[in-house]
C-alpha cells in the first residue's frame, strides 16, 4: 500500500480536533503508544494518527473525517490479529479498546457487548451470573474481531462457533450512518458479518447468546515425544465420536524439560460431570501422561491459561491449514513440528470442529465450512531479541507446506495472512458470491480492510 500523504493527514487531525475530544487525537506520546503496540510484536506500523474512541460519535466522527481527506482507515478492537491489520503505516486507526463495556441481561442471557471488549470481558461479567459465552481460546483477543470472523473454541461443540451465538450487532457503515442489523432488519448484513469479518462497517456493539454451564472440567494433558504416534493415532477415533459436550483441542507443545511432547486439552461442557470425567480419564488413556491437570474449572480460568503461553509483545507468524480429520500425512507433519522447533514458545494447535457447529446449514452465515474438520494452527512465536527470526517463520512456513496434500480447498479466514491468495480465494466456500455482493452493497469503496476477502476478479 503507498505511503499515505503526511499534509493529508495534517489535515485530516486539523478536523479531527475540532470535532473529537483532543485528548483523544493522539500522535505521539504514551497513549500512542499503547494504542499502536498490538499482540504481535513484530509488527511496526506507526498510524499517522489514532483516534482512542470512547463512543459511537467519536467512530462517526473519524470516519467522516477519514474519507474527506482520503486517509485510509482501520479498526483496533482487542489488537491480536497476528497479521496487524489493525493498523495502518500513516493512516488513522479507530482504537476502540477503551469501550469494553460488557451489560449482562440473565434473564434473557444475552451480554450487550462494547466494540473493544475482550473475551476475557465478556466471561468475566457473565460469570456472577452462572453464564458463559462461546468464545475462542484466549481471553485478549477482541470479542467483536473474533465473532464476526469465526470463533473456534472450547465449547463450539455444544453452541457452536461464536458467530453462531451473534443476535444482533450496532454498526457504523462507510457513509457515516448507523444501522441495527439481525436477522430481521438489514438481514444481508446479518449474514455477512457472521464470517465476513470487520469488512462492512464498524461494529461498535453487538448482542451475543449467553449459556448456562453449572459445571465446567477442562485443563491440560501431555504425552512425552515418544507416544506421539500411538496416541494421535488413538485421539483420531475419539474426536470422531466426541459428543458436543466433548471439544479437545491438541497439538504439539514444548514440554517442561523443553523437549516436544504432544498435547491434549479437553474441555467438557455437559450436565453430567461423571460422563466428562469418564471422557477425560479415556484421554489419559491414550498413552502415560506427563502432565495429567483437568478438573473444575471457570471459562475465565481456562482463558487466562492460554494467554500466559503466549502473552503480548512477543514476535508471531501463523500459518493454517484445514484438514478433515487426523489422516496419516497430518500426523506426519505434527511429527515434523515437535523434530524441527526452532523456538521454546512456539506450538501446533488443532482446533477441532464438531456438534453444533456443524448443524448449521452453510448458507445460513457467511462462514464457508461446516462439515467437521480439523484447523491446525502453525504459531511460530520467538522473543524480540531473537536473532533467528528467519528460522522460525520458516519453520512455520514448512509445516503449512507439509500440509498441502491433506487440506481442504481454503482456510481459517480470521487467521489467513494477506498474501495467502489461494486459499483467501477458497476460505468462504458457496458464500463468496453473495459475500461479495453484500460487500459492494454495503462498502463499494472499499472502506474497511479487515480479515481478507477473495478478490472479485
Amino acid at each position: 500500500m503507498p505511503a499515505t500523504d503526511p499534509q493529508l493527514v495534517d489535515r485530516l487531525i486539523g478536523t479531527l480536533r475540532r470535532f473529537v475530544q483532543a485528548e483523544r487525537v493522539v500522535t505521539a506520546g504514551p497513549d500512542y503508544e499503547a494504542g499502536r503496540n498490538i499482540w504481535n510484536g513484530a509488527v511496526s506500523t506507526r498510524p499517522g494518527v489514532i483516534v482512542r474512541c470512547a463512543d459511537q460519535a467519536d467512530v462517526q466522527v473519524a470516519l467522516h473525517a477519514s474519507r474527506m481527506h482520503d486517509v485510509p482507515l482501520t479498526v483496533r478492537g482487542g489488537g491480536h490479529d497476528w497479521a496487524g491489520r489493525a493498523l495502518s503505516e500513516g493512516g488513522l486507526t479507530l482504537d476502540l479498546s477503551a469501550m469494553r463495556r460488557v451489560t449482562v441481561d440473565p434473564v434473557a442471557e444475552v451480554a450487550e457487548v462494547s466494540g473493544g471488549a475482550t473475551a476475557a470481558d465478556v466471561v468475566a461479567a457473565a460469570q456472577p451470573f452462572g453464564l458463559t459465552a462461546a468464545t475462542g481460546s484466549a481471553g485478549s483477543v477482541g470479542m467483536v474481531g473474533l465473532t464476526l470472523g469465526g470463533g473456534y473454541g472450547p465449547l463450539s461443540g455444544r453452541f457452536g462457533l461464536a458467530l453462531d451465538n451473534l443476535l444482533s450487532a450496532d454498526v457504523v457503515l462507510a457513509d457515516g450512518s448507523v444501522v441495527t442489523t439481525d436477522a430481521e432488519r438489514e438481514p444481508d448484513l446479518f449474514w455477512a458479518l457472521r464470517g465476513g469479518g470487520g469488512n462492512f462497517g464498524v461494529v461498535t456493539s453487538m448482542r451475543v447468546r449467553l449459556h448456562r454451564v453449572p459445571t465446567l472440567l477442562s485443563g491440560l494433558v501431555l504425552f512425552p515425544w515418544d507416544q506421539g504416534e500411538t496416541v494421535l493415532t488413538a485421539l483420531s477415533d475419539v474426536l470422531a465420536e466426541s459428543p458436543d459436550e466433548l471439544t479437545v483441542q491438541s497439538g504439539v507443545l514444548p514440554g517442561p524439560d523443553g523437549k516436544p511432547a504432544v498435547f491434549l486439552s479437553p474441555t467438557w461442557s455437559g450436565d453430567d460431570t461423571l460422563a466428562g470425567e469418564r471422557a477425560v480419564a479415556q484421554l489419559d488413556a491414550l498413552g502415560t501422561p506427563l502432565v495429567s491437570q483437568v478438573g473444575p474449572t471457570t471459562t475465565s480460568d481456562m482463558l487466562a491459561g492460554i494467554d500466559a503461553l503466549f502473552p503480548s509483545g512477543r514476535h508471531v507468524v501463523i500459518r493454517s491449514r484445514s484438514v478433515p480429520s487426523l489422516t496419516p500425512g497430518v500426523r506426519d507433519m505434527l511429527s515434523l513440528a515437535g523434530d524441527t522447533l526452532t523456538s521454546p514458545y512456539s506450538a501446533v494447535s488443532v482446533h477441532s470442529l464438531h456438534g453444533a457447529a456443524t448443524r448449521v446449514p452453510v448458507p445460513d452465515t457467511a462462514f464457508g465450512n461446516r462439515d467437521p474438520h480439523l484447523m491446525i494452527e502453525s504459531i511460530a512465536l520467538w522473543d524480540a531479541s531473537d536473532i533467528r527470526a528467519a528460522e522460525h517463520r520458516a519453520w512455520a512456513d514448512k509445516l503449512t507446506c507439509a500440509l498441502v496434500s491433506d487440506a481442504l480447498p481454503g482456510g481459517y479466514p480470521n487467521l489467513l495472512g494477506p498474501d495467502e491468495t489461494s486459499q483467501i480465494a477458497h476460505a468462504y466456500g458457496p458464500n463468496t458470491a453473495r459475500l461479495l455482493e453484500v460487500k459492494h452493497r454495503f462498502d463499494p469503496d472499499h472502506v474497511f480492510k479487515a480479515i481478507p476477502l477473495p478478490d472479485p476478479s
